[in-house]
């Protein structure tokens, strides 16, 4: 009976023919991309059990990772499974060349070469085979940042910018925020690179200061947008509190209060049918774009988004190129960084420009006129303290041995408990943190204290790279109610409304303006139960009956996580044998704490984390830095 629901499982497209069938079984291939090849080789006529429909599976394959194209020189030892256990070295891998070879003759179905004419399903580029409007997307992307990247350095008075960037910037630590706001006032294309607490927002904050304070015949129209809602509230926020604290002239800080973020969907008008109102025919009106949080874009949103930019207008973009790329395909801020993570690519001409306006950064320019010249990377961490910092580099760096030296140094900031986590029996130090910290936000909401509660909320969070199993937000969501239970504070996990219920908004809802990520609680009034949360500094009370996507929030994944900071924050690591595991998550799990990290794992795993960086197959670092469009 096992086997025979085996044979019928979900997973698998029935009557598919081999080598398809071989790879579908071992858990490479999806029934999805069976079947979305047998349909396209079907059309093109030909023959479904050939090494091309095989091919063809693969690279429909290749966005539900992530990746770009699929590589196939590289597919067989690259490759992986969603199955355990499964040798996929004993899978009918074609060869190499044969396979590329017999993928360039499927005729209508696969255009050959980046000068190929025409529309087709797929594009084969050397052994790299893209399905078609991804190879497109990546293309014009490379092509409009290059261009971005080689527009004529804007007319700015640069003793002026001097000085404007010396107000807005008077500390001695402030050089590389000074460069990044040059860059944006003089560059088409600014990112502004770096980890958790090293001054971006303050830095984009201050340009957009800068831009709105430089002489012009009118304010510039600037827009400010994030993959998120929650990330957009949270810059406009920011925007706004720095207008009423910067040296700024009445007329800058009107043109700051006035600006308003939304998402990039909301800001390209999303329609319902896929497209977006603002295209390269009808661009964005904005002379400036400014984009947070951008590694979180993916590579088919960057692409509609500089597409639907004005030939002269200017972007910023804006992230941690270390963090978890989007879900969707590519990476796209680690490959627009590229090289200069480890280094900054500023030519000779435009180091003498950043150095006339005292905002050029230590050391000597790359005067390769390679691509570059507004890649700003900030590395000094001001928001926690230098045991996390350190560990978070070592991560970073791929340095296992680093980053177990990193938290055995500093005991006081991190706490690494080696040992499997687990629900049913928890390391004592996370079951004690977990029920002290949230006794406290009950006790808050039953007072009908939203501001403490709100505040004991954001004191601690377990994060966890599973939604489900041993490992998963779920499990834990109920461990955690099932300990406030035996501490004395009965919780019925299956209702919908419970004083203290920690809640976390799942779905965007512009009319109540709460966004995906946005976090409250459920506290008492005199009128009954209410949902709080904080906009733009201040409370807000909603009742329960209007929220409809929210999600009790004692744990939550570690991409959820994105954005967000914690006073302590527990990492909960698991199997190395986890799919999930990298050293991406790692990373952004670990720079979630403020003040203190506790790392549930076994050293196998966090080293396998460490070890294990996430590799996207994408050519757009590539076409950037090599300048071939």
């Amino acid at each position: 009976m096992n086997e025979l629901l085996d044979r019928f499982r979900a997973e698998l497209a029935l009557g598919a023919p081999e080598p398809l069938a071989a790879f579908n079984e071992a858990g490479v291939l999806n029934a999805a991309d069976v079947r979305v090849a047998l349909t396209l080789t079907q059309l093109a006529g030909i023959d479904p059990g050939s090494e091309a429909a095989l091919a063809v599976a693969f690279a429909v394959r290749a966005p539900r990772l992530g990746h770009v194209f699929v590589d196939l020189e590289t597919a067989a030892a690259t490759s992986t499974s969603e199955l355990d256990e499964v040798d996929l070295t004993q899978l009918p891998w074609p060869d190499p060349a044969a396979w590329t070879a017999a993928v360039a003759s499927a005729g209508v179905l696969v255009g050959v070469g980046e000068a190929a004419e025409g529309t087709r399903p797929l594009r084969l580029v050397g052994s790299r085979l893209y399905l078609d409007r991804y190879w497109n997307a990546e293309r014009q992307l490379a092509a409009r940042l290059l261009a971005l990247d080689a527009t004529p350095v804007r007319t700015v008075d640069l003793s002026v910018l001097a000085e404007l960037l010396a107000s807005l910037f008077p500390g001695e630590d402030d050089q590389l925020q000074r460069t990044a706001a040059a860059c944006a006032a003089l560059r088409g294309l600014t990112v502004v690179a770096g980890g958790p607490g090293t001054g971006k927002t303050t830095t984009v904050a201050r340009t957009v200061a800068l831009l709105a304070s430089l002489p012009a015949a009118r304010p510039p129209l600037i827009a400010l947008c994030a993959p998120t809602g929650k990330a957009a509230a949270r810059l406009q926020e920011a925007l706004h509190g720095a207008a009423d604290v910067l040296p700024i002239e009445p007329a800058a800080r009107q043109t700051m209060l006035t600006l308003h973020a939304s998402t990039i969907h909301r800001l390209l008008g999303a329609r319902g049918d896929g497209r977006f109102r603002h295209d390269r025919g009808n661009p964005l009106p904005h002379d400036v774009v400014i984009v947070d949080e951008t590694s979180m874009v993916s590579l088919s949103l960057m692409s509609r988004l500089l597409d639907a930019l004005r030939s002269d207008a200017r972007i910023v973009l804006v992230g941690d190129p270390d963090q978890l790329s989007a879900i969707e395909a590519g990476a796209v801020l680690r490959d627009i960084v590229g090289p200069a993570a480890d280094q900054h690519h500023f030519s000779a001409a435009m180091h003498g420009l950043l150095t006339r306006s005292g905002a050029a950064p230590e050391g000597e320019p790359v005067a390769d006129g390679s691509f570059g010249d507004g890649i700003v990377l900030l590395r000094r961490g001001h928001r926690f303290g230098t045991g996390i910092a350190a560990f978070a580099d070592a991560i970073r760096r791929g340095d296992g041995d680093g980053a177990i030296e990193a938290a055995a140094a500093a005991p006081e900031q991190i706490t690494w408990i080696q040992s499997e986590p687990d629900p049913h029996n928890p390391p004592a130090a996370l079951r004690s943190l977990a029920v002290d910290s949230y006794l406290l936000l009950s006790a808050a909401a039953g007072r009908g204290d939203g501001a403490g509660a709100l505040a004991a909320l954001g004191a601690f969070r377990i994060l966890c790279a599973h939604r489900r199993g041993a490992f998963g937000v779920a499990a834990w969501t109920d461990a955690v109610e099932r300990w406030l239970t035996e501490a004395g504070e009965p919780i019925d996990g299956s209702a919908r409304e419970y004083i203290g219920r920690p809640l976390l908004v799942t779905a965007n809802d512009h009319e109540l303006r709460l966004f995906n990520g946005d976090t409250g609680v459920l506290i008492a009034t005199d009128d009954g139960l209410a949902a709080c949360f904080e906009r733009d500094g201040e409370l807000v009370s909603i009742a329960p009956s209007r929220l409809a996507d929210v999600d009790t929030v004692y744990a939550m994944t570690i991409h959820k996580s994105q954005g967000s900071q914690f006073e302590i924050a527990t990492v909960l690591l698991p199997d190395p044998s986890s799919r999930l595991l990298s050293r991406e998550l790692l990373y952004t799990a670990a720079t979630r704490a403020q003040q203190r990290l506790l790392v549930v794992g076994s050293e196998e795993s966090l080293r396998a984390a460490i070890e294990r960086p996430v590799a996207r197959a994408t050519a757009l670092r590539e076409r950037l830095w090599q300048n071939k469009p």
